[in-house]
Formats: C-alpha cells, structure tokens, sequence
C-alpha cells in the first residue's frame, strides 16, 4: 500500500467563492499556480489546465464556439469541479474519488510530470465533465445535442493539449529506452476514449434524471471507476527512470 504524500503548506488556504467567468477561472488558476511549489504534481496539472483555459477565453471572443456563453458556462463549472476538489484538500476535506491519488502523491518523488499531467486531466475529464455537461443542460433547459457540437470543439483543443503534454513532459528520444516503464503508462491512457466515456456517462446521467438514487449511485461508480485508473497512472518508477 503507498503512504499518502503530506499535502504542502502552500495549499492550505481557505476555499473560495467559485468563478463565474473564464476570465475569473484564469485568474484562480494563476493565483493557484504562483501558491504551489513547482515540483507538485498539483501544480503539474494546472499549468496545463491553464493553458487549456487561456485558449478556450482567446477562441470564446473570436467565433469559434456555436453558443459562446453556453460553452463559457460549461467551461466554468468544469473548472469549478476541480477547484473544489483543490479547496477541500486544502481544507482537510475529502475530494472526490477520482481526485484522491493526485492530491495523495502529488510530492512522490517516483512520480514523474506527466503522469501528474495525465492523472489531473484523467480525473477531469473521466469525471467532472459528465457533471459540468449535466449541470449546464439543467441551469439552461437544454437537451444534450445543442450543447454537442461545442463538446467536440473542445474536444479539439484537449487534444492539441494532450500532444502538448507528451512532448514537453515525456523523456527526449535518446531516453526512450531508458524510460519503458513510463512509455507503457502514459500510451495506456488515452484522451479521446475519456472524452466519448464521458459523454456516454453524461447521456446516462440525463437519461436517469428522473432517478435521482440510481443516478447518484450511477455517479459514485464513475467516481470510483476514475479513481483507480488514475492511481494506476501515478504509478511510481524506480529512481534512475
């Protein structure tokens, strides 16, 4: 069994009022960002989180999305998921299952950038995302087709992020060989199939809408289900990989 990682005294602040905007989402992550020690694997993820989130404010003032300010409420209370889990770990609180191992190992020393990377955005998106989706359908009284194509559109972007990820976080090819181990784990994790699972769970979710208790159970086992696969991800390598 892995002992939990103490959690830095960087994070141990008070919870915030959720943002309401892209713009105030921004603005939270980079104060997160500038708190946390560089070497976190909390950290690790924002940042790329940020990155993502700076180019998705850039594309909802130039015409990219379809519905610009149902896709910036999607966007806000997608991000609002994930700092809420950051403000309950940081309150003594207990995040949701999917976020547990980031924030357990987020200073395990065998535990390297990317897989902090890829267990964030595993947690993000295998999770939080079928409830930002439901969420935004029900505070806009919209079926799940109108916010589609917004949805893949994202999609695009995640993906230019997850190349992003893999070749700034993954060893040079000189060390390739060297780190198999790693290669294994990061190329066992894909960012498409989340996406479509997240989707196929959102539409579950809409559909038992008129069974909260089966939809709540329905939830915890994603949770869970997430959970694993991201400690599969942190999962730590000898020194020397």
């Amino acid at each position: 069994m892995t002992t939990p990682t103490p959690t830095p005294a960087a994070t141990t602040v008070p919870a915030r009022l959720a943002p309401r905007t892209v713009r105030g989402v921004v603005a939270r992550m980079s104060a997160l960002g500038a708190a946390l020690p560089p070497g976190d694997g909390v950290a690790v993820f924002n940042g790329v989180y940020l990155s993502v989130t700076e180019e998705v404010s850039r594309r909802l003032a130039d015409g990219y999305f379809h519905d610009p300010s149902a896709t910036e409420e999607l966007d806000v209370r997608f991000a609002g998921r994930y700092l809420a889990a950051v403000d309950a770990a940081a309150t003594g609180g207990r995040p949701p299952a999917c976020w547990r191992p980031l924030f357990q190992l987020r200073c395990h020393p065998g535990v390297r950038p990317v897989q902090f990377a890829l267990a964030g955005i595993n947690a993000h998106i295998g999770h939080d995302l079928a409830l930002a989706l439901l969420d935004t359908c029900r505070a806009r009284d919209l079926e799940p087709g109108a916010l589609e194509g917004d949805f893949d559109r994202i999609g695009a972007l995640l993906t230019g992020m997850e190349e992003r990820i893999r070749e700034e976080l993954m060893p040079g090819p000189d060390l390739l060989d060297v780190a198999d181990p790693l290669t294994h784990l990061t190329v066992s994790w894909s960012l498409d199939k989340a996406r479509d699972a997240a989707w196929a769970a959102f539409r579950a979710l809409w559909g038992l809408r008129a069974a909260p208790e089966l939809a709540e159970e329905f939830a915890e086992r994603v949770d869970a289900t997430v959970g694993l696969v991201g400690r599969f991800l942190l999962t730590p390598l000898p020194s020397g990989y």
